[in-house]
């Protein structure tokens, strides 16, 4: 039997290898359920773990133990893979490092077993603090709209294991990854990502409680460009997406491609007056631009504010980096359709606007969706992850009109609030019952606002403290907000994305 390392293909000898799986989410069984594919001795462990999961893993062959519960010392693993998000101090991880036992994620195991099915699919990597999922939503699209075989998979939701395993096969995997998953992703050796091309949307902090501070969350997320062919995408709004792009590792050929809503210089893409254009995949790129869209028809599929305009611009420099044509990019903008709870609008009445922007689970996603309106009554809050939101009340004191303060924890919120806006009327939800909070806080809300506000459910904050997660919590909110209307709202039954400002 071949040791962890030198396992670099689906076709290696895996048979017997003893390996521990921590975590029995999505992730987790993808992984256990690709190595008893591959014949090695699965042994899983997780705090939680679903009655149907452990049925799940007896069906195709895997142990399960209760974390608290596992010897590890009696199964003596080989081979330790982590799901996403367990801490770096947990102790499975520190009987890893003490015993010199290999810690994988998943998606370098996915890297490893990617030839299952022959010549294996190129991968776009994509990752960032905020528009991840939206970004790859719309390369996967335009993607098979120009007749590839492509599937968004990783932190979207979809493991990648599943996808390398798909018997019909795919041309192109479009990766969105984590910081979780980057910091287990090594940048050099047989486990170590080559995409096609690769991206970092942006970078401002999140997931500090995990990472333990800005650089190390930023240095975890440099990780996507190292090794990268054909281009690296990087904001030129964001200046540190292109310092991480400088200190990466490439491969000889591989071009840095500038994304931004300003007038783009060669090798760039970016706005010209209405027009979203390609100086980059020219040969006349000096002198001339290709012209892909108009912020017209970005406005009619819903991409029109400014941060769905830059999703879309690093969407296009991804897609034409791997060779589609700027007819197919326009084309295939023109029938994308953004995803739910991403600045959503649920209803509006007696000229109030009601928006569920629960995919804003950090400040810089809920940074955008403010912007996005000029009269806010705002609700936020959950599980801050460290981060500080003072920032964020400070800057938008101004647009606000009025903060319905949800979660657990409410008091940094609060606090927050306290110091930098004090004008702005606050009423925290102090229900702790999922079924309650967000009729509570829609209430709150709706008393607050007047016309030509807009009651705006961006976070800052993931949900878990209260919800199973974002998805619950927009849907609980927009049921909310039509319990609360009851009837009254002149589009009451919209879940449509809000176009942004058109000028």
């Amino acid at each position: 039997m071949e040791r962890p390392d030198s396992l670099t293909s689906w076709h290696a000898d895996w048979r017997g290898l003893r390996v521990v799986v921590l975590g029995l989410g999505v992730t987790g069984f993808s992984v256990a359920d690709t190595l008893v594919e591959l014949g090695a001795d699965v042994l899983v462990t997780a705090a939680r773990a679903t009655a149907e999961r452990r049925q799940m893993l007896d069906a195709i062959g895997a142990a399960f133990v209760d974390e608290p519960a596992v010897d590890l010392d009696s199964f003596d693993p080989e081979l330790v893979v982590v799901s996403p998000g367990f801490p770096l101090a947990h102790p499975l991880l520190a009987w890893a490092a003490a015993h010199d036992v290999a810690v994988w994620g998943d998606i370098e195991l996915a890297w490893r077993v990617r030839d299952k099915l022959g010549d294996p699919a190129d991968w776009i990597a994509v990752t960032g603090t905020n528009g991840k999922t939206t970004t790859v939503q719309l390369v996967t699209h335009l993607l098979e709209g120009a007749g590839l075989r492509a599937a968004a998979v990783g932190n979207i939701g979809v493991p990648v294991l599943d996808a390398i395993r798909y018997p019909a096969g795919f041309d192109v995997l479009v990766v969105e990854l984590s910081s979780f998953q980057l910091h287990w992703m090594p940048r050099s050796g047989p486990g170590a990502i080559a995409p096609a091309a690769s991206a970092i949307l942006n970078i401002a902090d999140d997931h500090l409680d995990f990472h333990g501070s800005p650089e190390a969350y930023a240095e975890a997320k440099a990780t996507v460009y190292w090794n990268t062919r054909l281009a690296c995408v990087y904001n030129r709004a964001d200046e540190a997406t292109m310092h991480l792009l400088e200190e990466a590792e490439v491969q000889e050929g591989c071009r840095a491609i500038g994304f931004g809503l300003d007038t783009p210089g060669p090798s760039d893409i970016g706005m010209v007056g209405d027009l979203v254009v390609d100086r980059a995949f020219l040969d006349t790129r000096h002198k001339e631009a290709l012209e892909l869209t108009t912020h017209g028809e970005l406005a009619e599929a819903g991409l029109a504010s400014p941060h769905m305009v830059a999703n879309v611009l690093a969407a296009a420099a991804l897609v034409r980096s791997v060779g589609m044509t700027p007819e197919s990019v326009r084309s295939g903008l023109a029938t994308f359709r953004v995803d739910h709870h991403r600045t959503e609008t649920v209803a509006t009445a007696d000229g109030v606007t009601w928006v569920d922007d629960s995919k804003a689970t950090n400040p810089h996603a809920a940074e955008a969706a403010l912007r996005s309106f000029p009269s806010v009554v705002w609700v936020v809050g959950g599980l801050l992850k460290g981060v500080d939101i003072a920032p964020l009340v400070e800057r938008h004191r101004r647009r606000l009109r009025g903060a319905v303060v949800i979660g657990v924890n409410r008091q940094p919120v609060v606090e927050a609030f306290g110091r930098h806006a004090p004008e702005v009327p606050l009423i925290e939800v102090e229900e702790t019952d999922t079924d309650g909070v967000m009729p509570h806080a829609v209430r709150v809300a709706g008393g607050m606002a007047s016309q030509g506000d807009t009651v705006l459910m961006a976070p800052a904050a993931a949900s878990m403290d209260q919800f199973v997660d974002y998805a619950d919590r927009g849907d609980r909110f927009a049921a909310a907000v039509r319990e609360y209307l009851g009837g009254a709202g002149d589009d009451i039954d919209a879940r449509t994305p809000h176009p942004g400002p058109t000028g």
